[in-house]
């Protein structure tokens, strides 16, 4: 069964968030990345090589049962339709959740929230780590990057399977959590090995270039700085989003 140029097409527009929109869809690739999210979102369409074909039998079997169509490809075929340079044996059409916002957040829970992360890269990469962490929700301002890009995606790793992200107005959203700490990484914080921390909690973490903006500082109830080692020496300015997310976090879950 050949793919038709249409499909083709689809996915070439996938990569771009106005379809993206549009369809309520993406595009996940490679054996780790579909493996992880096939039980959790709902499958449009799939080609694989027949090595992962073989592996899949029982997986194959639930698509075709629900009605989705499963193509066999050559490595040259998946090449053409890739959105990846070094594309993986599968790639599918997924449908986008809506996940639902919790109403109240749960005091004794680790919530992280993104103020405007922009790179796809980033926010893929934190994701990862939350899923690590055991983080099941992420809060973003409108303006950060989209979960639903494929850099964003392949960056995951699977772990969308396990963290939802929601898109909120995310000052708003602050302003009323009243019963539950916010955290937020700040270069006039203090050092966050002295201070105490609470099990549960909402973690900030700002825009790669510009930090928390003044309108989500103002709902932080504590202010946390890494320290450099050490602390005399010229170092650089900042840490990347991703990995001050990482060490925060191990902070966090090492008190527990």
């Amino acid at each position: 069964m050949m793919i038709s140029k249409n499909l083709i097409k689809l996915i070439r527009a996938l990569e771009q968030k106005k379809y993206r929109k549009q369809e309520n869809a993406f595009v996940a690739e490679g054996p780790k990345l579909v493996g992880d999210i096939l039980p959790f979102f709902k499958c449009r369409f799939l080609a694989a090589t027949e090595e992962w074909l073989s592996r899949n039998k029982h997986q194959i079997h639930n698509l075709e049962q629900n009605g989705i169509s499963v193509y066999p490809i050559t490595v040259d075929e998946l090449k053409r339709i890739s959105l990846q340079k070094n594309p993986q044996e599968v790639i599918g059409i997924f449908e986008c959740k809506n996940n639902i916002i919790p109403k109240t957040l749960n005091d004794q829970k680790l919530y992280l929230a993104l103020d405007d992360v922009q790179d796809p890269g980033n926010l893929g990469t934190i994701v990862r780590l939350a899923d690590w962490f055991g983080i099941e929700d992420i809060f973003c301002t409108y303006s950060s990057a989209d979960i639903y890009n494929p850099k964003t995606i392949q960056a995951t790793m699977g772990a969308l399977a396990r963290v939802n992200v929601h898109y909120v107005d995310l000052a708003d959203f602050l302003k009323r959590q009243m019963n539950i700490p916010i955290y937020g990484t700040s270069l006039d914080g203090d050092d966050i090995y002295q201070q105490e921390l609470s099990k549960g909690g909402i973690i900030v973490m700002g825009n790669e270039g510009k930090g928390i903006s003044e309108e989500i500082r103002t709902t932080l109830t504590n202010k946390l700085y890494i320290p450099n080692y050490p602390s005399q020496r010229i170092t650089s300015e900042s840490l990347n989003v991703a990995i001050a997310t990482a060490i925060v976090c191990a902070e966090f879950r090492r008190r527990v």
